[in-house]
């Protein structure tokens, strides 16, 4: 069994996110939140949050073990896209892209 969680529209770009969630992918809840509360990093806050959410569905929803659980999936997808302007000299306007993320964590149990 497994259980999932998602955060969408989080508002940190996808590309500073991956960063962080590839240290995770793979290790056991226990130690992948200790390394995402280690990180000096705002996408480490941001999903560890998912990560905790998955977890308590693990425990919650299916009944599974805490200490038997791992990171099975962890990717983050882009979001929609802000599109803003901020004005310049002269009459230039300079596009300003303020990207969004989707988190998704999978946690399972370990045989």
């Amino acid at each position: 069994m497994e259980a999932k969680a998602i955060a969408k529209g989080v508002r940190i770009p996808a590309r500073k996110a991956r960063l962080v969630i590839d240290l995770i992918r793979g290790k056991n809840v226990s130690e992948a939140d200790k390394i995402l509360n280690n990180l000096n990093k705002e996408a480490a806050r941001l999903i560890r949050k998912v990560l905790t959410s998955a977890v308590a569905n693990a425990e919650n929803n299916l009944s599974l073990d805490k200490n038997k659980l791992y990171v099975k999936e962890a990717y983050v997808n882009e979001g929609q896209t802000l599109k803003r302007i901020k004005f310049g000299s002269r009459g230039h306007v300079d596009p300003i892209k303020k990207r969004t993320s989707h988190i998704t964590v999978v946690v399972s149990e370990r045989n």
